[in-house]
């Protein structure tokens, strides 16, 4: 396992350095910390803790994540853990962990109908992993899904209707097929059910199709190695919120260390980061450490402005010609590098689009795909990060025959109320 490393080779990159790098007009920025962090113990498992108690943060049956809270951002969070394990390579390739996955996450009426919608999906999502290997390899499949939005299209309370935007990546890390991005709009409907939100019907489409950023090359699929089952997991999302509107304090494990890790790139991401000074300042003073909290307020003060003056928008986000600063991080996998009861190293998958939805298709969102290290103290009675490092890409082939859409039709899932739930 890796050890930690030293303060002077730490980074930051602003919007965990994806957004901020297909953002900036071509210049990948990133900014270095001050302050130590706690060295973390290594040999870390990859396998997540033991269920917690019903009704906790982070509790799952069958592989599941369960137990949200009963609001609009518990919605969201159910929305987009669903879809996950839908995409996920044990629910396409094992017929017995799909259909108790299923049940786990369905309400009591749609189970059937559920099961049948699964069994075609899956079905039509086995091609992408075989490649051309007569049978799956399911240790070897590369199959992860990274939510870029969430537009909450109606909620009563006794109900829920989400509308995601994923970016998927299937394949192959033994060379049967190149893993290969793909983008898709599912539509989530929720009902509540026992206290928890459960699915009720889902739909998917083709989602929006934003080009992989021109620096990046693809990956050979050996390289992908890393993110098979048996080596990272999915991210899991809960939309558990304090007071602040920020997530809510972490649990004192590895768990909590990774959904720390998810949450910061997810509001690194966010349009916000760039453009709202307020929400910037209350969002670093809610996730960063204290020991590098002045230093990091003022390296991001500095390459936010740099965005939005890059980019042309004022603090609403968009330009004098109503076009719109587009930006979100998704991860769409995790790893843990270590982990101890004082610090954390956490390895993370991401996906970021970067861009403005306007008039000019120059300035058309992309996507990157970059690997990030957060590194996490355990401070103020949660989890709190030090720095996040990117390092090499890890890109799949674009889409086949696909052709990317125009930048104004991204302003869909821009904006604040398309903020995917964090964890």
């Amino acid at each position: 396992m890796a050890g930690p490393r030293r303060p002077s080779a730490k980074l930051w990159s602003v919007a965990a350095g994806g957004a901020a790098a297909v953002t900036v007009a071509g210049v990948i920025v990133s900014l270095a910390t001050g302050g130590p962090s706690a060295p973390a113990a290594s040999g870390s498992s990859h396998t997540r803790p033991a269920v917690q108690a019903s009704g906790e943060r982070g509790h799952e049956v069958d592989g599941v994540p369960v137990g949200y809270p009963h609001t609009q951002d518990g919605a969201k969070a159910a929305a987009a853990n669903y879809t996950v394990v839908s995409g996920s390579s044990n629910f396409i390739t094992n017929k017995e962990v799909r259909y108790r996955a299923v049940a786990a996450m369905t309400a009591r009426d749609a189970v059937d109908a559920a099961e049948k919608k699964a069994d075609l999906s899956a079905a039509q999502a086995v091609g992408a992993l075989q490649g051309d290997n007569p049978t799956v390899s399911a240790d070897q499949a590369i199959a992860r899904t990274g939510v870029l939005s969430a537009h909450l299209l109606g909620y009563d309370g006794q109900g829920a209707m989400v509308r995601l935007w994923t970016t998927t990546v299937r394949g192959s890390a033994a060379g049967h097929a190149t893993p290969v991005v793909g983008y898709q709009s599912v539509t989530v409907t929720l009902v509540w059910e026992s206290n928890d939100w459960k699915l009720s019907d889902s739909s998917t489409a083709v989602g929006l199709v934003a080009p992989i950023d021109v620096r990046e090359a693809s990956n050979a699929p050996a390289d992908f190695s890393s993110y098979v089952p048996a080596a990272a997991d999915d991210p899991v999302v809960t939309g558990t919120t304090a007071q602040d509107g920020f997530p809510a304090p972490y649990e004192r494990t590895e768990q909590g260390a990774r959904a720390a890790a998810v949450s910061a790139v997810m509001l690194y991401g966010d349009p916000r980061f760039f453009t709202d000074a307020d929400w910037r300042h209350r969002m670093l003073a809610a996730t960063a450490a204290p020991s590098v909290l002045d230093s990091v307020t003022s390296d991001t003060d500095s390459t936010a402005s740099l965005v939005a003056e890059n980019r042309g928008v004022g603090t609403d986000g968009k330009a004098a010609d109503g076009s719109e600063l587009i930006t979100r991080t998704a991860a769409l996998a995790t790893r843990t590098i270590s982990c101890s009861d004082q610090a954390a190293s956490i390895e993370l998958w991401t996906a970021s689009v970067g861009g403005v939805a306007g008039a000019d298709e120059a300035q058309r969102p992309q996507v990157a795909f970059l690997r990030m290290t957060v590194d996490l103290v355990w401070v103020d009675g949660t989890w709190k990060t030090t720095a996040v490092t990117p390092s090499a890409p890890l890109v799949p082939a674009p889409p086949a025959m696909q052709q990317a859409d125009s930048a104004d039709s991204f302003a869909d899932v821009g904006g604040a109320s398309n903020a995917p739930a964090t964890s």
